[in-house]
């Protein structure tokens, strides 16, 4: 795959304390519309700011080199998924921390020190993640049609007068292996104060490089979806903690990139949580995950796509469980004490 670097830029001067010792890493498909206000709010604020443009055909990379030209642009020839470009400017970095930032976020003031103090406080923290806010607000509305939905099943519209909402305080995993983001849809205020958590969020969150050197990068089979939760299992079984950082604050455009309800995420989504469920979790969970499966695939009334994903899944599985073996082999801390982590799933989910 052809990549074309451009020149990393020299710290700036300006630059003090943990911020300068961290890479930013933002991957973008057909997003030039959204990088702008998310990179303005990183420029100069790194050591190294890497932009790798995952195939886009809107005029991404035009858009980088000629509006921000200390930016490093990483340019693949096509879409390779989040995990893969992740995995490339990861690779292109050398600073000891890596922070990831989706393209449709936009950091306030004071978000990198803030999500590179615990590191400092903690040499067995592998990664850190950051309050994610919704960039909208809303209000309830239950007679909508569509719109957010939260976990006690109430639907949210974008609205001026409404509240603000929060998109995530970390990753949480449910005993049926779903991934999902803690406080999803809760108030700002009302978000959990609770520093320790499962996973992060790979939308705003810091990953310790040396940590990474030790169980891996991204799983780039998954191409999109669960590639955040697959590593927050393998930095739990190795014995290194993820955090929330609740004074780094990133302001999310949800779903801005791909829709949630669209057949590419569904079959992403659905496939994904199989396949890091049998090569992380316990087998009650697998076991969970299967049945939830088969109970969607029937309420859904979309068997097509099911059976699309329980083959992927089944001609997978050999490799999967040998990889669950290689995960067993390194690991320094149980599968069942890091599946104390697990919380129930919603109810009628």
């Amino acid at each position: 795959m052809a990549t074309t670097p451009e020149p990393t830029p020299e710290p700036s001067a300006a630059e003090s304390g943990p911020a300068a010792d961290c890479a930013v890493v933002v991957v973008t498909w057909n997003g030039a519309h959204l990088l702008p206000e998310c990179l303005d709010a990183l420029v100069g604020r790194s050591t190294e700011l890497v932009v790798v443009d995952n195939g886009s055909t809107d005029g991404t990379a035009g858009v980088v080199r000629s509006r921000y030209p200390t930016v490093r642009l990483i340019t693949l020839d096509t879409n390779t998924g989040f995990a893969a470009a992740a995995n490339r400017g990861i690779e292109a970095t050398r600073a000891p921390f890596v922070v990831l930032v989706n393209n449709d976020a936009v950091c306030a003031p004071g978000f990198l020190p803030a999500l590179l103090a615990p590191f400092t406080n903690d040499p067995q923290v592998g990664a850190v993640t950051a309050r994610i806010v919704l960039a909208s607000r809303y209000r309830l509305d239950s007679s909508a049609a569509d719109g957010l939905v939260d976990s006690r099943g109430r639907r949210w519209v974008a609205s001026a007068d409404g509240v603000e909402l929060l998109n995530s305080t970390g990753a949480e995993v449910t005993v049926s292996g779903n991934g999902r983001d803690r406080d999803w849809l809760t108030p700002v205020g009302d978000g959990s104060s609770a520093s320790d958590v499962f996973g992060f969020c790979g939308g705003a969150a810091a990953l310790r490089r040396a940590a990474l050197d030790d169980v891996g990068l991204f799983d780039e089979s998954l191409f999109l979806y669960y590639e955040d939760t697959d590593m927050s299992w393998r930095l739990r079984r190795r014995g290194w903690s993820v955090v929330y950082a609740p004074d780094a604050v990133a302001r999310h455009r949800h779903a801005a990139s791909s829709g949630t309800r669209s057949e590419f995420f569904l079959w992403h989504n659905e496939r994904n949580r199989l396949i890091v469920a049998v090569r992380q979790a316990p087998f009650s969970v697998v076991f969970r995950a299967v049945g939830h499966f088969v109970v969607h695939a029937l309420r859904e009334r979309s068997i097509r796509r099911h059976i699309s994903v329980a083959a992927q899944v089944t001609r997978r599985l050999p490799r999967l469980l040998r990889e669950r073996r290689a995960i067993d082999a390194r690991a320094t801390i149980s599968r069942a004490a890091v599946a104390r982590y697990l919380v129930p799933d919603r109810p009628g989910r």
